[in-house]
């Protein structure tokens, strides 16, 4: 049989410790995601004021679904190349190459609707920056920690909520170039900094075959497609309701757009504190009951909303109730994967189960712009969430329990 891994040399800087590593990717995790969703919440304001002020329901939604594909999509290379170059190079790639689109929507595009989803085509990089945390983390910790540990790795997501809370703020006090001006700085001090700091895990393989042959193999393992169903509900529906969130309060419940934001930033606060706590629960209870438990909230709060019920009350119940399902549940979902998956493989696998979770967020705000268009009602789309966590909670209690006790018994 062809050797197809090759052992890293273990050097002097490989001994740093591992919850230094973890710090700083979860930084860089959230640093890249701050910028990845600097277009959604100016969503609204795209929409009603500037050059952009005719905007459909429709175009708002393609127009911050648009880095969320590139980023997804993406994902699948740079978890391949993340398991040949290691996260020490990679981190600081991808953070220095997001910084292009960012400088280039600030000061070229805020005034064309065709530049900015060229600039936010090019912007949906930093969300492959999540392909590169994982594995990297993964290898620094032993298996029963490793939930826990990219459970808090996942929390860097919540860069999406300093997206939330300071894009409209910055754009009506400072001009509308000062977000992403300040969020380029930013990926410069992390870029310089992580290329400094980080190590890769001492004993990392290194995998020798074709990228292409990679994910081919890994497309074909039972746990890849399994999570990448369950992570495309899970995290696909917090994406979804990250970007389109303001847009929804906004039509639905005629906020205003910074109030819009801050609640979006509220929903995103307790998806990402939860993700850690799913990680946990998971080392502890295992993923199976962590998953059929989440999915199991989202049936319930996606019916609720479905009516339109009034934010002071069972309205922003429900919507919190969902943002601690989806949360637990991504993290839930990669301690299932770390479980179950060879070291070596999590960088390839992770970009594919990645890649359908980011994809699981593009879709809902598109069918939502669609359906709202038409009917002048989200309930149509919110059913259909409810339907969809349906048939993961019956795919997690069935399918993917029998994989991990075949896993079990090996």
């Amino acid at each position: 049989m062809t050797n197809v891994l090759a052992p890293v040399t273990k050097t002097p800087t490989a001994t740093r410790s591992p919850w230094v590593m973890l710090a700083m990717a979860t930084i860089g995790f959230a640093v890249n995601f701050w910028a990845w969703a600097l277009v959604s919440p100016l969503g609204p304001l795209f929409r009603t004021t500037g050059a952009l002020g005719n905007l459909t329901e429709s175009d708002v939604a393609l127009l911050v679904a648009v880095p969320v594909i590139v980023g997804s999509l993406g994902r699948i290379i740079v978890g391949g190349l993340t398991d040949r170059l290691g996260g020490r190079v990679m981190f600081p790639i991808i953070s220095g190459v997001t910084i292009v689109p960012t400088l280039f929507i600030a000061f070229f595009a805020l005034d064309s609707y065709a530049l900015l989803l060229v600039g936010g085509f090019f912007l949906g990089i930093a969300g492959t920056a999540f392909a590169v945390g994982v594995p990297f983390v993964n290898a620094w910790f032993p298996p029963e920690k490793r939930g826990l540990a990219i459970g808090i790795f996942g929390a860097g997501m919540g860069g999406t909520a300093i997206s939330a809370l300071t894009t409209v703020k910055l754009t009506e006090g400072l001009g509308g170039k000062s977000p992403f001006l300040i969020t380029s700085v930013v990926l410069a001090v992390y870029a310089v900094t992580a290329w400094l700091v980080l190590r890769d895990a001492p004993g990392r393989v290194v995998p020798t075959t074709s990228l292409a042959s990679r994910i081919s193999a890994n497309s074909r393992l039972p746990i890849t497609w399994q999570a990448c169903l369950l992570y495309a509900v899970a995290f696909g529906g917090y994406v979804a309701f990250s970007v389109y969130l303001p847009a929804y309060l906004k039509t639905a419940h005629q906020l205003t757009p910074a109030s819009a934001a801050n609640r979006m930033a509220g929903f995103v606060l307790v998806a990402v504190l939860m993700r850690p706590v799913g990680g946990w629960l998971a080392d502890r209870f295992g993923a199976i009951p962590v998953l059929a438990t989440g999915f199991g909230v989202v049936v319930v709060g996606a019916g609720i909303s479905a009516g339109t019920p009034p934010l002071q009350g069972i309205g922003t119940i429900a919507f919190l109730a969902m943002a601690a399902a989806l949360g637990s549940g991504s993290g839930a979902t990669f301690a299932l994967i770390a479980k179950v998956t060879e070291p070596s493989r999590v960088g390839g696998v992770t970009g594919l189960v990645g890649a359908a979770g980011g994809l699981g967020g593009f879709v809902p705000p598109l069918i939502m712009g669609y359906v709202y268009g038409r009917t002048d009602s989200y309930a149509i789309g919110l059913w259909m969430l409810c339907v969809t966590a349906a048939l993961a909670l019956v795919l997690t209690v069935t399918v993917v329990r029998r994989t991990v006790q075949e896993q079990e018994t090996q």
